[in-house]
């Protein structure tokens, strides 16, 4: 497909200031202006939808799903193909968009593009496959147990990855004959909303299917409680999950939470330091440390403790940090001042509790440098409490029992790491692990296009997507019987 340079595929004639339902239409809401984080300037200017958009594009989906889910699958299937192929086509255009409104290096911008065609690719073969099974039943009837849609699917994502987080359940959810209304964080509203609904659009889906509105909690809550919504997927703060959990639940809606969590990266005093250091300096800092599987919490034995502190100090150091679409760095901006001067909250009480700066607490606006806490312990709020920025603590344990006892403290944990050249060992660890992602001899940030992603506790109250787990989340069980006559009951 090849697009015309007034219509190609990112021109913000399109969505300016407009919401998104198969056409481009104005908002109820007003306008909201996007700004870019390495900047300070206005990068483009969407639609802000309030409850009353809400409202409109939930009952517009609920009419729109039937005959949706009732097109072929192999019709379904080659839609999404069509759309991973336009994502492809207009690869680079797409990656250099997503870097300067997410604030990340090209190549995150890069990954999230490669990842969300991946996941088309995934919701494709997801629409022809077989959903049920045949149940013994007497003589004369046939008794079926097969998913069906749940309708209605509202996905609210987040500002960190966007074009990954919004495509991993739009994707899914339409494969499996629903329709949905997503509503986007307004900070990365294209990233996050547009470019997936362009790229719908190109592939010819029809007017109705997919709702994307960018808002603030009005639109979010509208969401969780309009009555044609049958399910919410949430992904981002735990705070605000509870909210959304709170909200489903009460209206008796399916909810599927993914949040954050405290992760745990343990190294062995049997690893290799520089390939442990090297591990640790990519879980902490990758895209700021704004990942929600980062590495914030490094646990090292102490025989190896102070050289590997020195180490990754000095690896900190030298990451250097600026704008991305400017040159070759390797932190970017943070996303705004609210979490800059959280991080440097977290930061000054952990050190005011004992803490050590060994690398970095410095900012110069939201460009904060890679930032390397020592003395860190249970109660301090560096160890307690998700950073969600370029920080990690290291905390030093004696014995292998120790670091499970420490990598355990926490109300939920995504994502956790053991290295060590010795895979007993580590998988001795790894299978008392409370999380919801594990790996051994890696790093905590990894993620494939068909893996189930999900986590206990506060990290997501034990409810996965992705993978083998989609068909769980965005369908339901229905028992069918079919009999050639009716039966004659006594009465």
């Amino acid at each position: 497909m090849s697009l015309s340079a007034s219509d190609k595929l990112l021109s913000d004639l399109r969505w300016r200031d407009r919401l998104f339902n198969g056409n481009w239409l104005p908002s109820q809401g007003g306008v909201c202006e996007v700004v870019e984080p390495g900047t300070g300037e206005p990068l483009s200017s969407v639609g802000f939808a309030n409850a009353t958009d809400v409202t409109t594009a939930c009952a517009d989906a609920a009419k729109a799903q039937a005959e949706w889910a009732g097109l072929g699958a192999r019709e379904r299937a080659d839609l999404f193909r069509r759309a991973a192929n336009i994502l492809q086509q207009n690869f680079d255009e797409l990656s250099v968009y997503v870097a300067r409104e997410t604030g990340g290096i090209i190549p995150k911008g890069q990954h999230e593009v490669r990842e969300a065609i991946a996941i088309l690719h995934h919701a494709a073969a997801l629409a022809q496959q077989s959903c049920g099974e045949i149940l013994q039943s007497p003589p004369g009837r046939l008794s079926l147990a097969r998913r069906v849609p749940r309708g209605v699917v509202g996905i609210i994502s987040p500002f960190n990855f966007p074009l990954v987080l919004s495509m991993r359940a739009v994707a899914p959810a339409l494969a499996c004959g629903n329709t949905v209304v997503l509503k986007p964080d307004p900070q990365t509203p294209v990233s996050g909303g547009f470019m997936i609904a362009r790229a719908f659009e190109e592939a010819g889906l029809p007017e109705g299917v997919l709702h994307v509105l960018p808002g603030a909690a009005e639109a979010g809550e509208a969401l969780c409680t309009d009555r044609h919504v049958q399910m919410i997927q949430f992904t981002g703060s735990t705070a605000v999950g509870r909210r959304v959990g709170e909200l489903a639940g009460k209206h008796l809606k399916k909810v599927s939470l993914e949040l954050g969590g405290n992760n745990a990266l343990i190294i062995l005093d049997d690893a290799d330091l520089d390939v442990a250091v090297n591990n640790a300096a990519w879980g902490a800092f990758l895209h700021q440390g704004q990942i929600c599987m980062a590495a914030s919490r490094i646990f090292v034995q102490e025989p190896i403790r102070e050289a590997f502190t020195r180490k990754l100090a000095e690896k900190a150091e030298q990451l250097p940090v600026g704008n991305p679409a400017a040159g070759q760095v390797a932190l970017g901006p943070l996303i705004n001042e609210k979490q800059l001067q959280r991080i440097k909250s977290i930061i000054a009480d952990s050190v005011a509790a004992g803490a050590r700066i060994e690398a970095g607490g410095e900012h110069e606006g939201l460009f904060h440098q890679a930032t390397v806490l020592s003395g860190v312990k249970p109660g301090m709020r560096a160890f307690d409490e998700e950073c969600f920025g370029p920080v990690t603590n290291i905390i030093g344990f004696n014995t292998d029992e120790e670091a499970l006892q420490l990598a355990n403290q926490h109300e939920g944990s995504l994502a956790a790491a053991v290295i060590s050249p010795s895979v007993g060992r580590a998988m001795r660890i790894v299978d008392q692990l409370k999380s919801g992602l594990v790996h051994v001899n890696d790093q905590t940030v990894n993620d494939d296009a068909n893996n189930p992603f999900g986590a206990p506790g506060v990290a997501g109250a034990g409810s996965s997507v992705g993978g083998p787990a989609d068909i769980d989340e965005y369908t339901r069980w229905q028992w069918l019987t079919i009999k050639d006559t009716p039966p004659q009951y006594p009465f």
